[in-house]
């Protein structure tokens, strides 16, 4: 192994070594704790730490580096204190995620870390969104983000790829290549010789390196990083290293044969630069033992401290909110002046008056700069916002919401129009366990607002109307709305931009040029939890949100011999239990209406908490009327016979003869 020191003096390369050592020193005490059975689990990354470690020394301490579950040593040379790690490990109160994630699973703003989840591949594109933000904002920075040779199969890694390239951002992928992925190979992993050489397919530059030399690490990645700061674009960086222990110490190592620990063994990034360093008469050997000595005591002092602390008391309360971070509406004086406006105007004057406001909020997606979007909602923004705010992405939901939540965690406000609600599938790990479990976990609030257009009507067939809402109402830490009106639409998307949790936003795709109103001019807002009573009755309550508002007040109209109460739901999560609860006592009779399919929809939530809560107070069971458990067809015979609405008067007849 051949080492270039080239500028760096004796005091730096012996800050290196000591670098090097302390992860080192920190895993094999973690090993030991393992079979004392005092810790649980543990990732071992011995035999790869000059990766962590030169690649973190080489990057300023205020640019954002995206580590895996591996990379001790980009925390540790970060100077977390290891107590803090320990607790973090530990799932004690004073860790990063106080108790609720495991390990490197957290992220940390005042160290500018951002970790890993379990599903490896997504933060590729997190690093894409921090370094836009960077680019954005004229700050001369580069971001660094790691991967193993496993996570490139995935499809994260191809569109985040792509995606950097294509807006050339200055962000480094470190592949950390070590022969396995858990336990298979690379050879059947991937068929290209080398990883590096994708590099090509994509239109960026590629390196490959000796990951066990630290001083080959940090002299390339600090090179990269002073370029990419004046010149920005994406470089992949395959750095070759071995994993000497197994995926986690449970899963062992007998798939590996055995010549590969002796060869690697011989590439101790470790013992390779002490020697080195004892060579070059940089480092003495007799203080070699003395620190070490210093180190380990430290060690010991640190995690016993951390054994002492008290376990965690838990706590419903406090769980409870922490999923999302604390929000109310700003104080405003809503604008006398009102235009009749479209649906769809709605929308986009909700986004105008957003993207004015927030000289930080970008908006992404498909086809939504000059050619307006599909439905030409974004008609005009790119004259008056210009493209680095309104900004077309490749064909990559999931590369997408990952880059909204990367720029919302370096301090933007994003917004992302997934071109059709059913597509939101291929973005869907993204907005389920980055976006709404994110808050929870390390409390950052993840500012990104996702446009659905959704719902049927249109003739449009299985993959272009579905409407669904259950999908995401689910999923703690999301807030999820669906105006059904134009006023409704402009303020509940006007909320969503400014609340700093993430926001699905459902509008109807029927509605945008069918349905018009007033709206309030400037500034204006429907706060998010909160129903409406759009007419009042005492025969019976029809709860329902979306284009189910209308079909009720087309029975009701149909129907003037009837007290109908409608409620309009407005948001979904979190939804007025309050407003619902106080229509069934009032009616005694309730019919529960959604565009959805029957099972397991959102009207079924509904249905429940009004059976356990008002029981005493209905004169029949609650009733729901929901689409055919099927497929959305494309006839329109097909479809009208599908829809809700066909079986909405057969539904209210058995509510009101009970």
């Amino acid at each position: 192994m051949i080492f270039d020191r080239k500028t760096l003096n004796n005091n730096q390369l012996i800050d290196f070594y000591k670098k090097l050592l302390w992860p080192r020193l920190v895993e094999e005490k973690m090993l030991i704790l393992l079979r004392q059975g005092r810790i649980g689990k543990w990732f071992s990354g011995i035999g790869q730490e000059a990766i962590a470690i030169g690649s973190t020394l080489a990057m300023h301490t205020d640019e954002y580096i995206l580590p895996m579950h591996r990379n001790l040593g980009v925390f540790t040379a970060r100077d977390i204190p290891l107590s803090r790690l320990m607790a973090q490990w530990q799932g004690k109160a004073s860790g990063f995620t106080k108790g609720r994630d495991r390990s490197f699973h957290f992220g940390t703003q005042e160290y500018k870390i951002i970790g890993m989840i379990s599903h490896l591949g997504p933060q590729l594109a997190l690093a894409d969104g921090i370094a836009l933000a960077d680019v954005l904002s004229n700050r001369k920075k580069a971001t660094l983000v790691f991967t193993g040779e496993g996570a490139t199969s995935e499809g994260d890694f191809h569109e985040a790829l792509n995606i950097a390239a294509v807006w050339n951002l200055p962000v480094i992928f470190l592949i950390e290549n070590n022969g396995y992925g858990l336990s298979t190979p690379v050879s059947e992993q991937y068929k290209a010789k080398f990883l590096v050489d994708k590099a090509i397919g994509y239109g960026m530059e590629g390196r490959q390196i000796d990951g066990n030399n630290i001083l080959e690490v940090y002299h390339t990645v600090n090179e990269l990083a002073v370029s990419m700061r004046e010149n920005p674009r994406p470089v992949l960086l395959e750095c070759m290293t071995f994993r000497m222990r197994g995926h986690e110490e449970a899963s062992g190592t007998k798939y590996v044969p055995p010549h590969l620990f002796e060869l690697w063994r011989e590439k101790d990034p470790l013992i390779n630069f002490q020697n080195y360093l004892l060579d070059e008469e940089v480092l003495s050997p007799e203080w070699i033992p003395q620190i070490k000595a210093d180190f380990t005591a430290q060690i010991e002092t640190e995690i016993e401290k951390v054994f002492s602390e008290p376990d965690i008391i838990p706590n419903i309360a406090t769980e409870v909110d922490d999923m999302y971070k604390a929000y109310s509406l700003p104080a405003y004086q809503p604008s006398a002046t009102k235009t009749t406006k479209r649906y769809i105007d709605a929308i986009s004057d909700g986004l105008k008056q957003g993207m004015r406001k927030y000289d930080n909020l970008v908006i992404m997606g498909q086809d939504i700069a000059e050619y307006g979007g599909a439905f030409k909602i974004t008609q005009g923004f790119v004259e008056e916002f210009g493209k680095h705010r309104v900004r077309n992405t490749p064909i990559c939901e999931s590369g997408i919401v990952g880059a909204a939540m990367g720029l919302a965690l370096n301090g933007y406000k994003a917004i992302m129009e997934m071109q059709f609600a059913d597509f939101a599938t291929v973005g869907f790990n993204q907005i389920i366990n980055n976006l709404a479990k994110t808050h929870y976990r390390w409390g950052q609030p993840v500012d990104v607002v996702i446009r659905m257009p959704a719902g049927a009507g249109t003739g449009a067939g299985p993959f272009h109307s579905q409407t669904n809402e259950a999908w995401f109402t689910k999923t703690p830490g999301l807030k999820v709305v669906y105006p059904a009106f134009p006023d409704d639409a402009k303020g509940l998307l006007m909320a969503a931009i400014d609340d700093p949790n993430p926001v699905i936003y459902f509008e109807h795709k029927y509605l945008y040029r069918s349905n018009s109103g007033e709206v309030s001019e400037g500034d204006y807002y429907v706060e998010i939890g909160k129903a409406k009573v759009i007419q009042q009755g005492n025969t019976a309550s029809i709860i329902t949100f979306g284009l189910g508002v209308h079909w009720a007040i087309e029975y009701a109209a149909k129907h003037p011999e009837l007290s109908v109460e409608i409620i309009d739901l407005l948001s979904l999560q979190p939804w007025d239990k309050e407003a619902v609860e106080q229509s069934a006592r009032k009616t005694g009779r309730v019919l529960i209406l959604q565009e959805d399919t029957l099972t397991n929809g959102f009207g079924s939530e509904v249905a429940a908490h009004l059976a356990e809560h008002c029981f005493k107070y209905l004169d029949a069971p609650i009733m729901r009327c929901a689409s055919l458990d099927t497929a959305i067809p494309m006839n329109k015979a097909l479809e009208d016979q599908f829809l809700a609405k066909a079986r909405l008067e057969e539904t209210m007849q058995r509510l009101l003869a009970y």
